[in-house]
């Protein structure tokens, strides 16, 4: 599928393949890209996400799309310092419970300026909670 035909798609249809469990490699360029907020979020929260995937997601200008990606355990420690930085307190409190965030990181967002960041730093780590429904893809709940 070409860049032009996946933008004929409606969106219910964008909205099906970004949960897919035979999501074609051809599109997931176009859903990194997508203009439409609830289809991006769906696509974020994939597991099966790309190092790549994750890097241009987090870098997205909506905040909704980082927190879906800095909830994930396959980050980088310049991932999660890019999350821990975010000017965003709603990515901050997101990873504050990663499981993979350093001493140094917990104690800076124990110290964060949002309240709601300093009590999720203080409950600690938490495994990341995933569901899977019939004929969609594992997902970050």
């Amino acid at each position: 599928m070409d860049e032009q035909t996946y933008k004929a798609l409606p969106i219910g249809e964008r909205l099906e393949l970004a949960l897919s469990e035979d999501l074609p490699r051809a599109v997931r360029p176009f859903m990194v890209r997508e203009q439409w907020m609830h289809v991006k979020c769906y696509f974020a929260r994939r597991m099966d996400l790309t190092g790549a995937e994750v890097a241009a997601l987090l870098e997205d200008d909506d905040y909704v799309i980082r927190l879906c990606i800095a909830k994930r355990e396959d980050l980088t420690p310049e991932q999660i310092e890019r999350c821990v930085s975010d000017r965003e307190p709603n990515v901050r409190y997101a990873v504050a419970r990663n499981r993979r965030l350093a001493d140094e990181q917990r104690a800076r967002l124990l110290q964060d300026e949002d309240p709601l960041v300093r009590r999720a730093a203080q409950k600690g780590p938490r495994a990341v909670r995933t569901r899977r429904r019939p004929g969609q893809v594992e997902v970050i709940r």
